[in-house]
């Protein structure tokens, strides 16, 4: 059985007394969270080390936004899955939207950042999803597909085991707009037959799958009661703790 997981992705936001604050109030509020569903924060990098000094004890994980697709070298301003890895975090986002659409990031560099970080024991929190336009086309489900044969399921049955996904219908992200649960569910069953095909019933419903479109505290129980819908990345609503607490205790 997949586990439950919320994690929230705090993009380019908050200085560092800020992230302080907001890290102290999710330490202090995390006992409130039951203890089978797994949270975390992607925080700036510049704030991992504060993150890890403050979200002791294991409940909260902390993970990078992003890896850069070559393990090192002249590469000024970029952050390697080695460096992510050696202050002891726990996963990374790879292929959010956000960086396909302004940094233009591919699947073929999107595959090197999910063997880099699968290598220096970080959790690749693997992004897919389409844009308005493929959704209204019709062709949703094939970007998805091409997105996942692409860059993640040339792994093997034993390492695609500590991949996490999440599905982020582009169009509500950051917008107000939500997919609604029957629209999540759709893509998310979708994504768990293409892994069942792939490897096998057992390894499927192993592998968590998140929803990442403008999820908070007021839909997020309704998307979570959905079969194939695993928990949530959850963007802005992670700004301030007791949203995405509450997110967190909507299963």
């Amino acid at each position: 059985m997949a586990q439950k997981i919320v994690l929230g992705n705090w993009k380019m936001n908050l200085n560092l007394f800020q992230a302080e604050e907001l890290l102290n109030d999710v330490d202090r509020l995390k006992k409130e969270v039951p203890k089978d569903v797994q949270i975390g924060v992607a925080t700036p990098s510049i704030y991992l080390h504060s993150a890890l000094n403050i979200l002791t004890e294991g409940k909260v994980w902390v993970g990078s936004q992003n890896i850069y697709h070559e393990p090192n070298g002249a590469y000024t301003g970029e952050v390697s899955a080695d460096m992510v890895n050696s202050l002891a975090c726990h996963f990374t986002l790879i292929g959010h939207s956000e960086r396909r659409q302004y940094f233009n990031e591919n699947n073929e560099q999107l595959k090197a950042k999910v063997n880099l970080a699968l290598e220096n024991d970080l959790i690749p929190v693997f992004c897919c999803g389409e844009s308005l336009e493929q959704r209204k086309s019709g062709d949703y489900l094939e970007v998805i597909k091409s997105q996942l044969e692409e860059s993640l399921l040339h792994l093997d049955k034993g390492s695609v085991k500590g991949v996490v996904i999440a599905y982020e219908p582009i169009w509500a992200i950051g917008t107000g707009e939500t997919a609604s649960a029957d629209q999540a569910q759709e893509v998310h069953q979708f994504i768990r037959s293409l892994l069942t095909q792939k490897y096998d019933a057992e390894v499927a419903n192993l592998i968590s799958i998140l929803y990442g479109g403008s999820c908070n505290p007021t839909n997020a129980s309704e998307l979570f009661q959905q079969n194939d819908i695993d928990g949530g990345l959850i963007g802005g609503a992670s700004l301030k703790a007791t949203n995405f607490i509450e997110i967190a205790k909507s299963f």
